[in-house]
């Protein structure tokens, strides 16, 4: 092993850390890897460019301009307001609505953008209730991930699979939706042993719920329609878009475009909203994964994997789907799949069919990210949410439930893999 490997693995390796610990903050720690990877001359700055993902980065950016235009019609809030009127202040059937909404939602946008917008809703519903929302929370940061693992956007593991295989909105929903709704049902059977006893209310709690005027939460009903329109015309893009060739960046960007104009927001304050450290980490984690490429670790450990399965192609898949959960449980699922898009892409450059190692990577990495509650962005925002609000969830709570979960869910997913491919 060369120098510039070894300079190239444990620049990769602190930085891995730095994001595992939080000891830097991850945009951070990202930027400084990748500005390491080019001082060091491991990826040369022109070359660094090539391997930044902008289809995944311009899809993140629409949909966070569009969620953000959305949040101000009151969307968000009239149906966090219906569900717990049409559940008539049940407190388990608020929960499962919750978590199908949330399931949802996820695969329509993306989980961190849901949690954001349903986690304060549901404190206010609990708070009403005179509930403790940390069961509440715990099953939608699951549901979120969950969902997110059906759609190409809704979870940025999957944009970014989507980008690199050329998979479509489509492609996604046929192969992994039968299987996330089986997830999804099974996971919702298992809350109901776990809270069945947790989840008592008042009668007076519950006349309180049926007394909210769901009408007031529109605050803009004019921007509603438009943003409703423009969404369900995304949605069409992003499952055509291989049809009218369009890359997903595109139709994101140009939905969002389109909304902005005709949604006659402050745009400044629009665009503000973005998360851009979560854009800037992403845009710094695929330069410091292009410096593994060029270092040529990549295609080692793709060679290792093949000689170590022989070739044998389900062997292989599920090798990388438990890998994938067990390792995407414990650090972020975003710097993993990075490492692992090129490996694949290696592996299929090599003549082998990586149809199904999309699918066990996105199956395990999405689900994966249930296992603690540094496993995926959604679960560190909601988990904020809630101890903003003065109910934090520990790691150890989260992952008593979490781990066993996810466990249960990939090995539905083995079963899954193992009748499909």
């Amino acid at each position: 092993m060369g120098i510039q490997q070894i300079i190239a693995i444990i620049i990769f390796l602190l930085v891995m850390i730095a994001i595992v610990t939080e000891k830097i903050n991850r945009c951070v720690a990202a930027m400084g890897g990748a500005l390491l990877m080019i001082l060091f001359n491991i990826l040369p700055l022109e070359n660094s460019i090539s391997h930044i993902d902008f289809n995944t980065i311009g899809v993140l950016v629409g949909m966070m301009l569009v969620v953000a235009v959305v949040k101000n019609s009151g969307l968000f809030e009239y149906v966090a307001i219906i569900t717990a009127k049409k559940s008539k202040g049940d407190p388990w059937k608020i929960m499962v609505c919750f978590i199908l909404i949330t399931a949802s939602l996820s695969a329509i946008l993306d989980n961190v953008t849901t949690v954001l917008l349903i986690g304060p809703m549901t404190i206010v519903i609990t708070q009403i209730l005179e509930l403790n929302p940390i069961p509440y929370l715990i099953t939608q940061i699951i549901a979120s991930n969950i969902g997110g693992t059906s759609t190409l956007i809704g979870d940025p593991p999957n944009i970014m699979i989507g980008s690199a295989a050329n998979l479509s909105f489509t492609d996604f929903l046929i192969n992994l939706g039968p299987i996330v709704i089986v997830i999804l049902f099974i996971t919702i059977i298992c809350f109901k042993f776990i809270y069945k006893d947790k989840l008592i209310v008042d009668d007076k709690a519950k006349i309180k719920i049926l007394n909210l005027d769901e009408k007031k939460a529109i605050k803009d009903k004019p921007l509603l329609i438009k943003s409703l329109l423009v969404m369900f015309f995304i949605l069409l893009g992003f499952m055509f878009h291989s049809v009218i060739h369009l890359d997903s960046c595109v139709v994101a960007l140009l939905g969002a475009t389109i909304l902005l104009i005709i949604g006659k927001q402050d745009v400044e304050e629009i665009i503000y909203s973005i998360e851009w450290p979560t854009i800037a980490f992403f845009i710094a984690l695929f330069v410091v994964v292009g410096g593994l490429e060029e270092a040529g670790i990549i295609h080692k450990l793709a060679t290792v994997l093949i000689d170590l399965t022989d070739g044998h192609i389900m062997l292989t898949t599920l090798i990388i789907l438990w890998l994938s959960a067990i390792i995407s449980s414990f650090l972020d699922n975003i710097p993993f799949v990075a490492t692992l898009i090129p490996l694949i892409m290696t592996m299929s450059a090599e003549g082998v069919n990586v149809m199904p190692l999309w699918w066990a990577t996105s199956l395990g990495a999405c689900l994966g990210g249930n296992g603690t509650l540094i496993g995926a962005s959604a679960n560190v925002v909601l988990s904020s949410v809630g101890q903003k609000h003065g109910y934090p969830i520990t790691f150890k709570d989260y992952f008593k439930i979490g781990f066993p979960l996810m466990i249960l869910s990939i090995i539905i997913s083995t079963i899954y893999i193992i009748i499909k491919f």
